[in-house]
């Protein structure tokens, strides 16, 4: 099978899953403006910017960032179990088609809408002050970074979509997220924690790039070191969960 066929069934798999945005515009809507939300909610209801130097928004703002970037993987793991349960997939996997096609393309649809949301939570956190001084390379840079993020978590969500098998129990996988996001650096600095909360959170992978960019983005709390982090961290879980989804999706039916 030549890499020019493998590309094109990719490519009409991914045309499938933006054809769902045209049917389904409240849900990609919901997934833009609920991190907006969030941002506001923190930036002037609930943040307190504890043990954080300089000005807070400024520090909140590449948190949320990343922070967009570990959420928002239930409609990619919904759309895989609803697949699953009404025999798409076994349909797809019966043509002449590339073995991963239906999870590449969906993986590509999926970083086409975090990109999109990610540029729109960049200019939100524009319109309400923050600023990135740490010039145009390092800007795109850390956009690299926080794609690169992204992508690791959607792999992990498409296994465990895989794993799990039906839509009902996507809610129940879901919330395992939630402590990935929360137990991180991404609303208070590790130093205003207890001990033993600031280690387990400097761990978090998700620590390491909203660290990585915010120095990257020249705002408070960068720390050079993390950069590396930042990109080990995330190629790590690919080695580890990208193997295993494909691995999962070609033993389905078996």
């Amino acid at each position: 099978m030549s890499a020019a066929y493998v590309v094109s069934d990719c490519w009409t798999m991914t045309r499938r899953e933006l054809a769902h945005w045209a049917r389904q515009p409240v849900q990609v809507l919901v997934g833009l403006v609920f991190p907006v939300m969030m941002l506001l909610m923190f930036g002037y209801l609930v943040g307190g910017g504890r043990a954080v130097a300089g000005d807070y928004v400024d520090y909140l703002v590449p948190g949320m960032l990343a922070l967009t970037m570990v959420f928002g993987l239930e409609g990619t793991m919904t759309a895989v179990t609803q697949d699953l349960n009404k025999g798409v997939i076994d349909r797809f996997r019966s043509m002449p088609m590339a073995d991963g096609a239906v999870l590449v393309g969906r993986a590509t649809a999926d970083m086409l809408q975090s990109t999109v949301g990610l540029l729109v939570m960049v200019g939100v956190g524009y319109a309400i002050g923050w600023r990135a001084s740490g010039g145009a390379a390092s800007f795109l840079g850390a956009l690299g970074l926080l794609l690169l993020l992204r992508f690791a978590m959607l792999w992990i969500g498409i296994f465990l979509a895989l794993v799990a098998g039906r839509a009902e129990l996507v809610t129940a996988v879901q919330i395992l997220v939630w402590p990935v996001g929360f137990l991180s650096n991404a609303f208070a600095s590790p130093e205003s924690m207890p001990g033993w909360l600031g280690t387990v959170v400097e761990w978090n992978p998700m620590s390491a790039t909203a660290t990585a960019v915010r120095e990257l983005f020249g705002n408070p709390g960068g720390e050079p070191g993390h950069i590396t982090a930042a990109m080990v961290w995330p190629l790590v879980l690919l080695a580890v969960f990208f193997p295993l989804a494909v691995r999962k999706f070609g033993r389905l039916g078996k």
